[in-house]
């Protein structure tokens, strides 16, 4: 039998809690009981006038609301205010009442533009993050991933120009100048006296965000990109670096500054690296073995025996030098990279290199299906790089709150088991046996 439909009564008042309305399980009671947020309050404090001015937006309400649009995928800030205003489990994570008024759009996106834009406030509460992670046991920089990923420029291709620029030399130049000059001393040369030639090429750059790079990669899209350089950990996945660079920046480049920044920010200290073929560079392998920071290109050159080669019956063969002499150009470094290699094919090498499509290729997947990570929503390198931070978090406070909750319950669960004998089916436990272990898994 059809029940008759209920007339709706929108004008009808209850008296209801807020806490009440929000699912037990939802995400954000799992975040707000792991992840401690206040200290934003302290960490933005000298980005606002202590005694004038009209009063502020709590910070961390403001940043709350930041990350619930990465979160939940809204890249829309005048969106995410509009689904602040009925959504109730958004309203209970920012601490605000049913009749509350939600701050307008405008209000955020102006602070994110004017107060905290250039500062380092965005990458202050990712470490923090970071740190609360290594607290908790979910960290370990034991083994370190490392790769990246392509975000479409907010700029057409077509809109572009052809400009002479200055090539940057490379991030390895002194500690490979160094490498040689030690070399050549050992042989008995003088050292290299430094280049101060300036050399250009002509690059295609954007009118709409010149930030950004032209890239233009097998197997990749064609146009303009930036690239997130990210580093997860191997333990549970979660993310300790992120930096942008313009899509046409070659990935060995800021690989080992950024590895620099996490061993000091956190003390990791790590066994090996997962690193794909776009870092098997001469520098790199170099700079690991030897825990090292700068390398850079260079090379060693061989010389045969000019008076053994010219009675050589294969000298035509071998060279058509006039001086009789074979000369091998190789990098000083290149031993390093037959060392690393011989540790890829090792057994442990193998186990490492395979977790990369667990770890930091997942990583980028979750980023990219969930939190906006296909596009740059914003123009310059400065904006993307918060863009990729808050992105970051998002993942961070996420896994940090499912793992939590899943170890929290399965300890109940090991713990409640331990209670009972093993002839007692599950099904049938008695409440009086642990009130508080009943009352334990309930609460998750």
């Amino acid at each position: 039998m059809l029940k008759k439909p209920t007339p709706a009564t929108p004008e009808k008042i209850e008296q209801i809690s807020l806490d009440a309305l929000v699912p037990q399980n939802h995400l954000v009671r799992k975040i707000a009981k792991v992840i401690d947020f206040e200290f934003i309050r302290e960490a933005v404090a000298p980005l606002y006038c202590p005694n004038n001015g009209r009063p502020a937006e709590d910070p961390v309400r403001l940043f709350k609301i930041m990350l619930l649009g990465y979160l939940f995928g809204i890249p829309s800030e005048r969106r995410l205010v509009q689904e602040i205003q009925v959504n109730l489990a958004y309203r209970w994570f920012l601490g605000m009442g049913l009749t509350e008024k939600v701050i307008d759009a405008s209000t955020l996106s102006q602070n994110r533009r004017r107060r905290f834009n250039d500062s380092e406030i965005y990458q202050q509460i990712f470490d923090n993050i970071v740190e609360q992670a290594i607290a908790k046991g979910l960290i370990s920089g034991r083994v370190l991933y490392t790769d990246s990923t392509h975000l479409k420029a907010n700029a057409n291709k077509g809109k572009a120009r052809n400009e002479q620029r200055i090539v940057e030399p490379s991030q390895y130049i002194d500690a490979l100048n160094q490498a040689i000059n030690a070399e050549r001393e050992l042989n008995g040369k003088k050292p290299l006296k430094p280049s101060t030639v300036e050399k250009y090429k002509e690059v295609k750059v954007s009118t709409t965000d010149p930030d950004s790079g032209f890239m233009h990669r097998e197997g990749k899209p064609k146009g303009f990109f930036y690239l997130d350089h990210r580093t997860v950990d191997g333990k549970h996945n979660l993310i300790t670096d992120t930096y942008v660079t313009a899509g046409n920046i070659h990935d060995s480049q800021p690989y080992m500054a950024r590895l620099k920044r996490q061993l000091e920010r956190f003390g990791f200290n790590p066994v090996g690296v997962g690193l794909d073929a776009g870092y098997f560079t001469a520098p790199i392998c170099h700079l690991l073995l030897a825990k090292q920071i700068y390398p850079v290109l260079g090379y060693r050159h061989y010389h045969s025996d000019a008076t053994t080669c010219k009675i050589c019956p294969l000298l035509s063969q071998c060279t058509q030098s006039k001086n009789t002499q074979k000369v091998i150009t190789r990098h000083i470094w290149e031993a390093d990279k037959e060392i690393a290699n011989e540790i890829r094919l090792s057994q442990w090498g193998k186990k490492v290199y395979a977790r990369r499509k667990e770890t930091i290729e997942r990583s980028f997947a979750d980023a990219k299906q969930h939190h906006g990570h296909r596009y740059a929503r914003f123009r310059g390198r400065a904006q993307v790089q918060m863009q990729c931070l808050l992105a970051a978090m998002a993942q961070n406070i996420k896994k940090i709150a499912i793992k939590l909750f899943l170890l929290r319950f399965f300890k109940l669960f090991f713990n409640l088991f331990n209670q009972i004998q093993i002839k007692k089916p599950i099904y049938g436990l008695n409440k009086k046996i642990n009130p508080e272990l009943y009352r334990g898994l309930s609460s998750i």
